[in-house]
Formats: C-alpha cells, sequence, structure tokens
C-alpha cells in the first residue's frame, strides 16, 4: 500500500465513522479558536484551517484536499469538536430549499473528487 493511501488512514487514526454527521452539503468555516491556534495545530489540521477560513463545503474540503469524502467528515468532525471549526446550519437542514449557488458549489467540489 502506497504512502497516499496510508496517510489519511494515519489521519483519521483508523476511524471511518464522523462523531458529527456532516452532509456533502454543510458549510464549515474556521472559528476565531482555530485561526489563534492555527501554528499548533497537525499538519492536516492547519491545512483544513487555511481552506476554512472562507466558508467551504465539506464536499469542497474534501476534494480541494483530494481526500476521500469520509476522511474529510472525520477530520472535520474532531475540528469542530476542538472548536476549531464552525458548522453552519444549511439551508437543506432547517428544511428550506437549498440556495442555488450553494449547490452549484457542491456539485462543482464533487466533480474535483
Amino acid at each position: 500500500m502506497g504512502a497516499a493511501a496510508v496517510r489519511p488512514y494515519a489521519w483519521t487514526r483508523g476511524r471511518t465513522k464522523a462523531s458529527i454527521d456532516l452532509a456533502i452539503e454543510t458549510l464549515v468555516s474556521t472559528s476565531q479558536r482555530g485561526r489563534d491556534q492555527i501554528g499548533l495545530l497537525q499538519v492536516e489540521h492547519r491545512t483544513v484551517a487555511e481552506l476554512c477560513e472562507q466558508v467551504r463545503s465539506v464536499a469542497e474540503v474534501a476534494a480541494l484536499m483530494s481526500l476521500p469524502l469520509g476522511v474529510a467528515r472525520v477530520l472535520l468532525s474532531d475540528m469542530a469538536g476542538l472548536g476549531m471549526v464552525t458548522v453552519h446550519q444549511t439551508a437543506s437542514s432547517a428544511g428550506n430549499m437549498p440556495d442555488l449557488a450553494l449547490m452549484e458549489r457542491v456539485l462543482s467540489g464533487l466533480r474535483r473528487l
């Protein structure tokens, strides 16, 4: 097994299930705590924190980091649990129709996977 296949597994310590349920369209952003402690974060968490300075969907984070969606979910879930990222309520989780621009961003992120 190559280093590229082992690394995400090591990042999640073998876990495949996130502790927080994150849909692919769920939006996340770096919290103030994440910005304050960015220099102390592990490489993979620092990369997520830098990417999420702009609000991003879970699918976008996975695509931009070239990670499987499950690995991105575990990383984001861990970071949310530590207060490093903020999980935003999406239109679809509020029972409303999702924003077309959001859906286009998710589709674009999925295509990059």
